[in-house]
């Protein structure tokens, strides 16, 4: 409960805070269960440049030639054609990261050099964090507000996180009976192969890339199909602070090939995939058919919440509407189910009832809005 109750603060906080959108966004909001008129979606204040894949510190066509199109949620219009990646590509992909981990100087650099980078890359986000959140936006249909005021500054918060971890990692000295000496190094696994969710798209890749960076090893990511273009437009800017070729590559495409190719590739060292429980068994399967690498899942799940007949009842609807709808739902830890003590069933039904239909739906990008459109997966 306690948790839950700082999210709603963090989040009550920065949306109080002066918003960052502009005049441009306009103020008109319209309210879940009301008929409002049709308005022409707020044109995002972006532009996309990286529609490509990463490979080897350049931005290259996939091998097939093939695209697919990447859509506006508010209005199912494309919003551009992304290179789309197959098991060509991801052979690739993980040949590059191979060799920068083989060959290249980032497994090599001190932990201070690492956390350099990192920490430039953190300050480009922060740069661009206005820009960035558009995207983000743009892609995955999420208010502009938490784009700008919550997720993005977090991204940037978790790579400072993890810069100042890239100098700390290191090993134990074992006492040993005898003439001996025992020693635990603790050294980067190598290439990690990496699948992220359409969500969080860049929370979800700081998560991802920051802790494998820090510690020295090479990346190759798939994307989520639904939303592959911040991915891109942060790594560009991850190889403006300093990044080596070949130590991140970013492929675009869908789950069958390009993912299936990834989690079953005998030369990447660790898996780490977040998604549905479904794909994640086939992940696991996947990976311990072919070389057996370490895999790590974060899979989806149903979080109960129990109201309690001596609960604040207001504060438990807040918490309880804000767990379900944070992210319009889309949340692997949202709170779908709640458990109400008999006793205070009735008012609590009645109380939640009523901040749902409270809640503001409209076009993301109007200041205000509380809820945009579902992805569609």
């Amino acid at each position: 409960m306690a948790v839950r109750l700082g999210l709603v603060s963090l989040f009550k906080r920065s949306l109080s805070a002066s918003s960052r959108v502009g005049s441009a966004l306009g103020a008109g909001t319209q309210r879940f269960g009301t008929v409002a008129a049709v308005e022409e979606p707020i044109s995002p204040p972006v532009e996309v440049n990286y529609t490509k894949l990463l490979i080897n510190g350049q931005f290259v066509d996939s091998a097939s030639g093939k695209t697919f199109p990447t859509l506006d949620p508010r209005t199912g219009e494309v919003i551009a054609h992304v290179a789309e990646g197959d098991e060509e590509d991801v052979n690739r992909a993980v040949f590059a990261a191979r060799k920068a981990f083989d060959e290249g100087p980032w497994p090599r650099m001190t932990g201070y050099e690492r956390s350099r980078v990192l920490n430039r890359f953190a300050d480009l986000i922060e740069k661009h964090n206005d820009e960035i959140a558009a995207l983000e936006t743009w892609d995955n249909g999420k208010p502009y507000e938490q784009s700008a005021q919550v997720e993005i500054p977090m991204v940037t918060r978790l790579i400072r996180y993890y810069a100042g971890w890239a100098d700390k990692i290191h090993g134990l000295i074992v006492p040993a009976d005898g003439p001996h000496h025992v020693q635990v190094l603790h050294e980067p696994i190598g290439v990690a192969g990496q699948i992220i969710p359409w969500n969080f798209p860049l929370l979800m890749f700081a998560w991802k890339v920051g802790p494998a960076l820090a510690s020295g090893n090479t990346i190759v990511m798939k994307t989520a199909e639904q939303t592959p273009l911040s991915a891109l437009f942060v790594a560009q800017l991850l190889h403006e602070a300093g990044l080596p070729d070949g130590v991140l590559n970013v492929i675009s495409g869908f789950g069958p090939t390009a993912g299936a190719a990834l989690a079953s590739h005998v030369d990447v060292d660790k898996l780490a995939f977040t998604g549905s429980t479904q794909t994640g068994k086939i992940v696991l399967e996947l990976a311990t058919k072919s070389n057996l690498k370490s895999v790590t899942l974060e899979l989806g799940g149903k979080s109960p919440m129990i109201i309690l007949d001596d609960a604040d009842i207001d504060q438990a609807v807040e918490l309880a509407h804000f767990a379900l709808f944070f992210n319009q739902g889309q949340c692997c830890c949202a709170g779908s189910r709640t458990f109400v003590h008999e006793r205070v069933y009735d008012q609590f039904v009645e109380k939640a009832k009523a901040r749902a239909l409270k809640r503001v739906v409209g076009d993301p990008f109007k200041k205000g809005v509380e809820q945009g459109p579902q992805v569609i997966n």
